[in-house]
């Protein structure tokens, strides 16, 4: 008999042989007394991620925009095809039926039409531009050209800052209403990094300024003691979009027409410059910025890390590319004719998806600032090219 405490011999046996476990394992109930498992629980299905929309809709959108402002233009010829885009874009931002699709779905595809179809029309716009048509209205009238300009650019912004416009849009309207209207602002918002609604409120000012003077300045021919050439340098020099300063000038023949035409293109010219210029603000505002560690350029990162934009942007480059090419003289009619029609289709499409980015409500919010600026700088740029037309006559 083993003693109290002891194992028995066999257990230490049967554990030196391996038959038994040194600690003994639960003794599993007969299968009969096991309970049914429970069914497995559905997983419930994760969400799949939501694909951002594309841009296909949104750029259809903009060419059936482009086909409307083309019928406007061809039932109404007074209304140049840009200014019927921008309009129809805004109006198609706040029909009840459309409004959804503009500021939903179709909105990356109308933003890529506002920047990236504007920046190649923009190229185009160089092939109307010749370095023997600037040298052929005389020293005199390129020196009234540069001094109306660098006026209205310096005034109107100026004037934009005191009265407290958000943004870049004392900017943007200054060099709109200096410059060549919506394709400038576009041209200068690239480098800028404007934010969408300040350059779509800036084109629609300029847009409607622009508008305004076809009808109003006409009827200031005689009145002001102009002949047919002094009335097309003044409306080249005073009125913002190369269609509106057609529009306005063709009122008094195909001389004034012309005038015109040569005037507005010197200040087209005059794009490159003031965008090397707003690529050198942009650089020093940024180095600064990193200096400091400031703003969102800066966070620490160093100078060395601050993406500097260039100081002529790809698309500049390419607009005097153009004028080289045009200067040449190389270039067919037929060539210039077609590219004066994909220029006005490209423009068309940028400035309906411009349109649409208008939200009136939020415009009525500064709508009484927004439309001092665009009075005052009206009048600005009126009267400053009427005294240079006189002084060089």
């Amino acid at each position: 008999m083993a003693l109290l405490g002891e194992r028995p011999a066999s257990d230490d046996n049967s554990v030196r042989a391996g038959t038994l476990p040194a600690v003994s394992a639960p003794v599993a109930p007969p299968a009969s007394a096991v309970p049914p498992a429970a069914p497995p629980v559905a997983k419930a299905a994760e969400p799949r991620p939501v694909r951002p929309p594309g841009k296909l809709l949104g750029l259809a959108l903009a060419s059936l925009g482009v086909v409307a402002a083309s019928g406007v233009h061809l039932l109404v010829p007074a209304v140049p095809m840009l200014t019927a885009a921008v309009v129809l874009g805004i109006v198609a931002a706040h029909l009840p039926g459309a409004r959804t699709l503009v500021r939903g779905p179709a909105r990356p595809g109308l933003t890529l039409a506002g920047k990236r179809l504007m920046r190649l029309g923009v190229v185009l716009l160089g092939l109307k531009l010749s370095v023997g048509d600037i040298l052929g209205l005389g020293w005199a009238t390129v020196g009234m050209v540069i001094v109306v300009v660098a006026a209205t650019f310096a005034g109107t912004q100026w004037l934009g800052m005191k009265l407290g416009l958000p943004g870049d849009q004392p900017l943007l309207i200054a060099t709109g209403y200096s410059i060549c209207g919506a394709s400038a602002i576009c041209a200068v918002s690239e480098v800028r990094e404007s934010e969408e609604r300040d350059v779509a409120t800036s084109v629609a000012l300029v847009t409607l300024c622009g508008t305004l003077a076809i009808a109003v300045l006409p009827l200031l021919h005689h009145p002001l003691g102009l002949d047919d050439g002094q009335f097309g340098r003044w409306i080249g020099a005073g009125v913002h979009d190369v269609g509106q300063v057609v529009a306005a000038a063709q009122t008094a023949g195909p001389h004034a027409l012309g005038q015109a035409v040569l005037v507005k293109l010197m200040r087209v010219a005059l794009l490159a410059p003031l965008v090397a210029a707003v690529v050198l603000s942009v650089r020093m505002r940024r180095d600064a910025a990193a200096k400091t560690g400031s703003g969102p350029e800066g966070h620490g990162s160093g100078a060395g890390a601050v993406r500097r934009p260039p100081l002529v942007p790809l698309f500049v480059v390419g607009f005097l590319v153009m004028v080289a090419a045009r200067t040449t003289g190389w270039l067919p009619v037929s060539v210039l004719d077609v590219a004066q029609t994909a220029q006005e289709l490209l423009l068309a499409a940028a400035l309906f998806g411009l349109g649409s980015a208008v939200h009136l409500p939020t415009l009525a919010r500064t709508g009484g600032r927004v439309a001092a600026l665009g009075l005052c700088s009206w009048v600005v740029i009126a009267g400053v090219s009427y005294g240079g037309v006189l002084l060089t006559a």
